[in-house]
């Protein structure tokens, strides 16, 4: 897998800027646009930006290239897949508290109408 998905010397190291670091802003930024009623297209743009800042942080601390788009594809992967699922558990916690009385919680990620 080393040199398909990552660059780096090991997988932890990977996991740790991509999963933990980047997967933990993405989430809290998708958070951030359900919070604020944003559309979900915002959220892409945002984590456009945050895979340059990924990959960054790649070059910086482990000395991985900038401006792979290989690498550059696969951190933005992984952040948009954070960040949507951020955005879905609190727009469906905002949309079950706020309107209780049209939506019930179907799962953690999604509501129904009350029929």
């Amino acid at each position: 897998m080393s040199g398909i998905l990552y660059e780096e010397q090991s997988v932890w190291q990977f996991f740790f800027i991509t999963f933990l670091l980047g997967g933990w802003a993405a989430w809290m930024t998708g958070k951030a646009c359900a919070q604020t009623w944003r559309p979900i297209s915002a959220l892409v743009v945002y984590m456009l930006m945050l895979g340059i800042a990924v990959r960054f942080i790649h070059h910086a601390l482990f000395d991985g290239t900038m401006f792979t788009p290989q690498y550059y594809i696969v951190d933005t992967i992984v952040l948009i897949v954070f960040g949507v699922l951020g955005y879905r558990y609190t727009r469906t916690n905002q949309m079950v508290t706020q309107y209780n009385w049209l939506y019930e919680r179907t799962s953690p990620l999604g509501w129904k109408s009350k029929a």
